[in-house]
């Protein structure tokens, strides 16, 4: 495969800390948000799905990462998420969110 000299140079997806985006590299200064949250009534694998799916589907998510055992749910997001969107999210997949941890 030939390259010209006016194509641009293939950026690359992976990020310094090991993740990976098929998105546009954020600007130089920003950064994706890393949020966490207290969730009761979850003791399974099941649960964990069930929260991943729900809290998945808000806009701005990038990440979910749910510890059943400490009831943390870790979210990652390219904006500040409304905590009452993910209340919501949490709530209507039957478990409850606490706080913020």
């Amino acid at each position: 495969m030939s390259h010209s000299l006016s194509e641009e140079p293939a950026m690359s997806c992976c990020g310094t800390e090991g993740t990976c985006s098929t998105t546009q590299a954020p600007e130089a200064g920003s950064a994706a948000l890393t949020t966490v949250y207290e969730v009761q009534g979850m003791t399974c694998g099941h649960c964990k799905e069930a929260v991943t799916k729900a809290v998945t589907a808000l806009d701005g998510v990038t990440g979910v990462e749910v510890d059943v055992a400490t009831g943390r749910v870790t979210v990652g997001s390219t904006y500040a998420l409304d905590d009452a969107a993910v209340r919501g999210a949490v709530d209507d997949a039957g478990y409850e969110l606490v706080g913020r941890a």
